[in-house]
């Protein structure tokens, strides 16, 4: 799946190198969806993981997009948008039930990985 190489503590948040089969992409975590992603007892794995490999990724206000994912009752949900370098930065990690939001999937307006 991926690997994670390195993670660099920056202004805006915390920055991972990750490595996904041979290619290396990074992505920035806001301090926001940090906490948050602490605050559900998430692992880091989990976030990267639901945007790197979504089962749908929905639009959302202000040209960010909604990555979701399953992860048994509940649904790892995580607004990103792409910087001015195409760097995706995750804003914040939501964590309900997947019956609330989740469309049924194979819906992709964005994704980070071809």
């Amino acid at each position: 799946m991926f690997e994670i190489l390195k993670i660099d503590k920056i202004k805006r948040g915390r920055l991972y190198s990750l490595k996904v089969g041979e290619r290396e992409i990074k992505i920035l975590f806001t301090f926001h969806a940090v906490e948050r992603t602490k605050t559900w007892n998430l692992k880091d794995e989990y976030v990267i993981s639901a945007i790197l490999y979504p089962e749908e990724v929905l639009v959302g206000h202000r040209n960010r997009f909604i990555a979701h994912r399953r992860r048994g009752r509940h649904l790892i949900r995580a607004v990103y948008e792409c910087d001015d370098k195409m760097l995706p930065v995750v804003i914040i990690v939501y964590y309900p039930y997947k019956e609330r939001y989740f469309k049924g999937g194979k819906t992709f307006a964005n994704k980070i990985l071809p």
